[in-house]
């Protein structure tokens, strides 16, 4: 009898997947025809970074940076690589005095997101909203500005920074050619994390709790 009440269960199962197989078959042989979507998108960004939490009492806002690279693998999610800068948020400016003369010193924001993102296209694909988020990488960094790109000097008080966090974007994008391959958008980043290393400016030389606002203009290319 035990086994007399598995055989349907077992047909039933069977069945299901056999129409779940049938389905994603379907599937993807629809999916190719619908492919109205340009798969490579570079970013270029531009806006404030703010800094929150900790280092609010540090460091300023400052202009900001981002450049871009998303694969957009499926009509509605993309797998997204970038590179943001907040440039002098910390205020380090000084001279620092070296063989070849005084050079300036200033410090760099650096974030590394690697993520991903949903889209809901709308207007037959013209706009689209986004919201999406991933793991990130943070540097703050002294540098100093080198005399030339073949003649380095060292920079013996150069100190940074660095943790592991996460991000948070959304915002949208708008197709403003007939072909759709330039755009112009918004999209703002949240960063959170932690940081630890040397002093940077006025931060000490201890973890921080580490929360950033980047809000983004963006222009983009699609091919």
């Amino acid at each position: 009898m035990f086994l007399n009440g598995l055989a349907p269960r077992g047909a039933a199962f069977a069945l299901q997947m056999s129409a779940a197989a049938l389905l994603v078959m379907t599937l993807s042989s629809v999916l190719p025809a619908q492919q109205d979507y340009r798969k490579h998108n570079v970013n270029l960004g531009v806006g404030a970074g703010l800094p929150q939490a900790d280092l609010s009492r540090f460091f300023d806002p400052k202009f900001g940076l981002d450049i871009a690279y998303g694969y957009r693998f499926h009509r509605n999610f993309q797998a997204d690589f970038g590179f943001d800068t907040v440039f002098g948020a910390a205020n380090v400016k000084y001279f620092l005095p070296t063989q070849v003369g005084y050079l300036k010193v200033q410090d760099y924001q650096y974030f590394i997101p690697m993520g991903g993102r949903v889209i809901l296209p709308l207007a037959s694909g013209r706009l689209m909203l986004f919201g999406g988020g991933g793991g990130a990488h943070m540097r703050y960094s002294e540098h100093l500005s080198q005399p030339d790109s073949y003649y380095r000097v060292a920079c013996p008080t150069c100190s940074s920074r660095s943790g592991w966090g996460y991000y948070a974007t959304a915002g949208f994008t708008l197709f403003v050619d007939r072909y759709r391959h330039f755009r112009l958008g918004f999209a703002p980043k949240v960063y959170r994390g932690n940081t630890e290393g040397q002093p940077v400016g006025a931060v000490p030389g201890i973890r921080t709790r580490d929360h950033w606002i980047l809000s983004l203009a963006e222009f983009g290319i699609s091919f």
